[in-house]
Formats: C-alpha cells, structure tokens, sequence
C-alpha cells in the first residue's frame, strides 16, 4: 500500500467512525423539545421522533411542522390539536382522540390510527399512504386532496366527510361506511362498491 493508498484509507475510515457514532443519536427525539410540549403545550417545528407520550393529554398543542416519525401517541387525548404539516411516519395513533384536529398536509404515511377518532379533523391534502385506518371514526373530517394510496379504511365510517380529489388509488374499503351512509360490500378497493 503506497502512502496515498494509506491516507485515503485512513480517511474513509475516520468519516464513517464519525458517521456511525453520530448515528447513535440520529433519530431520537430531542429531550428540551419534549420538556417544552408538556410544560407548554406547544412545540411546532420540533424533534419528538420515537417519544413515547401514550395516553398524554395534549389537548390543543400546536405541534404544526414538527418531527414526529415513529412516535407512540396511541390513546392521546389530541382534540383540537394543530398538527399542520408535521411528519407523523409510521407514528401509532390508535385509538387516540384526534376530534377536530387541524392536519392538512401532514405526513401519516404508514401510520396506525385503527379506531381513532378523526370526526371533524381536518386532513385536507395530508399523506395517508399505506395508513392504517381500520375502524377510524372520520365523520364530518375533510380528507379533500388526500394521499390514500394503499390505505386501509375498512370499516371505517367517512359519513358526511368531504372526499373531493381524494386518491383512494389501492384502498381497501370493505364494510365501510361511505360519506353517503351506505355501507361499501365486502372487497371493495379503491371505490365504494
């Protein structure tokens, strides 16, 4: 090995030991940011990836923009709540209350809101691609414009919810209840049949 050899080897190993241990921390939420939504209930544009806040009462927080991927809100109390844009991937929301939160373009692709309650929410244009939405109770919510590629909404209810420009494109809608109140047949994808 010449010398030239050594020093770009030496180099390459020096800038993937920095990549890996910076790496360690890459991903996680920021500790003063989730200090700062449960002391204040406001944190938009924050770090909360992977924070674990099951169950929390976050009632009308402004998390708009923030960075939520793979984060466990499953059973929150998030009535009211302003997640505008935020980044929500893969994020587990079942259950949780999400009664006339306010999330237009807001990232939810892969996440789990089985059973939540999204009567009233605002989705207009958000990303609800291979979401899971099973059971979701969206009456009154407007999905106008929304990414649903791939989605699961069976039994589902969209009773009364705008659907204008939504790209059902793959979504499973068997049993459930279209904005017109019937009932979509067992099968149905991509259209209520």
């Amino acid at each position: 090995m010449n010398i030239w050899s050594k020093k770009l080897f030496t180099t390459a190993a020096m800038a993937a030991l920095v990549c890996l241990l910076g790496m360690g921390r890459a991903g996680a939420f920021e500790q003063a940011d989730l200090d700062r939504l449960l002391q204040t209930n406001s944190c938009p544009g924050c770090n909360l990836s992977k924070a674990n806040l099951s169950g929390a009462d976050l009632r009308g927080a402004n998390l708009a923009g923030a960075d939520m991927p793979h984060i466990n809100l499953s059973g929150a109390d998030l009535r009211g709540v302003n997640l505008e844009s935020a980044i929500l991937y893969r994020a587990n929301l079942s259950v949780a209350n999400l009664e006339g939160a306010d999330m237009p373009s807001s990232y939810l692709s892969d996440a789990d809101l089985r059973g939540a309650n999204l009567k009233k929410a605002n989705l207009y244009r958000a990303d609800l691609s291979d979401a899971n939405l099973s059971g979701a109770h969206l009456q009154g919510a407007d999905i106008g414009g929304c990414k649903c590629y791939n989605a699961n909404l069976d039994g589902a209810n969209l009773q009364g919810a705008t659907i204008h420009r939504a790209e059902l494109a793959g979504a499973s809608l068997s049993g459930t209840t279209w904005y017109s109140g019937r009932i979509c047949a067992e099968g149905s994808v991509g259209r209520c049949n």
